[in-house]
């Protein structure tokens, strides 16, 4: 079994935020596809509310500090981007913008992308299409085909979401893991996957 990393990036302002819990479903939706392809998935999360100054320094000085780097460098490699926003003013957010402008213009390219966004009505379903996927593009990542919005109507069945919003986000995380899983030469082998049996240790081979 091979292994990779899945960033999670998710620019909610509140607590609880419907952005991070979409963002839950979509990352445990995407680890249980790529375990499927073979693919064991190291996910880190990142809450940019809190790397908020952080992002507002960077725009002055013009460097990440260490904090806001860990986060930049952890997404620049990462292996797949799980990205949400919240919808303002018909639009990414601020700080989903301010995050994606402080990465290397180059960090990005190649990188398979899965793009989703909440607001508080569907009227802002576009955003996905109008801004988010444009805004990928000229990052040069590579964005899957289905992205994924929900509104309040879409939280509300057994798991915390609607039939629909559920179909969705089953049909994004596979074609995120299949894009992940297409690249094995970014993919390390898992040294754990198939230990030595134990007495073959012993016998020194």
């Amino acid at each position: 079994m091979t292994t990779g990393t899945l960033a999670v990036v998710t620019a909610g302002l509140s607590t609880p935020s419907s952005s991070r819990l979409l963002a839950d479903r979509l990352t445990e939706a995407t680890v249980a596809a790529l375990r499927q392809q073979g693919v064991r998935a190291q996910v880190e999360v990142f809450e940019l509310r809190q790397h908020a100054r952080d992002l507002a320094d960077n725009l002055v000085t013009g460097f990440p500090n260490g904090t806001l780097r860990q986060a930049v460098d952890a997404v620049a490699a990462a292996h797949g981007i799980i990205a949400v926003t919240p919808v303002f003013s018909g639009s990414y957010s601020g700080l989903f913008k301010t995050f994606f402008d402080v990465l290397d213009r180059d960090a990005l390219t190649g990188t398979p992308v899965l793009l989703a966004a909440t607001a508080g009505t569907a009227r802002h379903s576009l955003v996905l299409e109008h801004a988010m996927r444009p805004l990928f593009a000229y990052l040069r990542a590579l964005t899957v085909p289905t992205a994924v919005f929900a509104a309040p109507e879409d939280w509300g069945g057994g798991d915390g979401t609607s039939p629909a919003l559920s179909e969705r986000v089953q049909r994004a995380a596979r074609e995120l893991a299949d894009l992940v899983a297409a690249r094995p030469s970014a993919l390390p082998a898992d040294p754990f996957a198939e230990p030595t049996p134990f007495a073959q240790l012993l016998q020194g081979g």
